[in-house]
């Protein structure tokens, strides 16, 4: 596997350009997150028409949107981006990003954002954060509900000498230790990679999967999709998030019971019920693309074995 390709860590006073890459973002929640990024010591740079805009269920045309992304990676003065939300919509920007000589930047989002990462991942190898987004979860505050959990947030930004370790406060399907390159995000849009040129290459991973607001059979279908398609044959381990807003009718099985019952039998090490994408409790952040080890016995731990970005 080609070495991963790591922009520059954060520091105190850098500057971080925020984007509405997905659906449309409210303004008082994306006045909150601005807040929290500039308490926690960054600049933060925006264009409110641009992060504000609404054409249908996007935060603008793709054309505009795709333009805004090309612009702040290529921006020097800006250190990261991160996103305002998900939703649905950043799909549209694969067709028409065109990065073969950029330098990587920090990228930070979860949920729609997927195909994203998934791209800059498959085409680039760059390393990119899967956490809270400025309208969604740091609009909450640090070690909130609905927040973000702020120790996993500031190592992934700045540490740039040594991993760390992340008590990922599951629970153990499959008990064990594996370490695998951390890659995935949320469900749905890792399962719509399937049969794209920027298809997931899950071999050797540490897969992370999550959504809301799927019924368990729903989440059956997308896991025995990956499972038809070959896309769990070789991963080394598997990190699943809590699944909110996922309750199944009286007397049928939950996404848990859902997850044991396909995923036990690879017989590799599971957690399941992390804080990770879409969770009510503070949100881990993740960095995608680096090599961890996953100790999956009791609540789980993560050790990130290399730092994400560099010095």
């Amino acid at each position: 596997m080609a070495q991963p390709l790591k922009p520059p860590a954060l520091r105190s006073g850098d500057a971080i350009r925020v984007l509405s890459l997905s659906s449309p973002a409210a303004e008082e929640r994306v006045r909150k997150g601005c807040d929290e990024l500039a308490r926690l010591g960054y600049v933060v740079k925006l264009d409110r028409d641009e992060v504000l805009a609404r054409h249908g269920f996007f935060a603008g045309s793709a054309e505009a949107r795709c333009t805004a992304l090309k612009a702040a990676i290529a921006e020097t003065d800006t250190q990261a981006i991160i996103c305002t939300r998900g939703g649905y919509g950043s799909n549209y920007l694969l067709d028409c990003l065109r990065l073969e000589a950029a330098l990587p930047k920090i990228l930070c989002g979860f949920s729609d954002i997927t195909s994203l990462h998934v791209y800059l991942w498959g085409k680039f190898h760059w390393v990119t954060l899967y956490g809270p987004m400025v309208a969604s979860g740091l609009d909450h505050g640090a070690d909130a509900p609905d927040g973000y959990d702020r120790e996993s947030f500031n190592r992934a930004l700045t540490e740039s000498k040594q991993g760390w370790s992340i008590n990922l406060k599951g629970e153990s399907i499959i008990p064990g230790s594996i370490e695998g390159t951390l890659l995935g995000g949320c469900l749905n849009l890792v399962e719509a990679t399937i049969g794209t040129q920027w298809e997931l290459d899950t071999r050797g991973s540490i897969l992370i999967l999550e959504d809301r607001a799927m019924k368990p059979w729903q989440v059956d279908r997308a896991l025995m999709h990956l499972k038809q398609a070959g896309k769990l044959r070789e991963v080394a381990g598997i990190i699943l998030g809590d699944f909110p807003e996922s309750n199944p009718p009286q007397g049928t099985e939950s996404v848990k019971d859902v997850a044991r019952r396909i995923l036990a039998p690879l017989g590799i090490p599971i957690v399941f019920g992390a804080p990770i994408g879409h969770t009510s409790r503070p949100m881990l952040t993740l960095p995608l693309g680096v090599q961890a080890r996953l100790s999956s016995d009791g609540e789980g731990k993560l050790e990130i074995l290399e730092p994400a970005f560099s010095s």
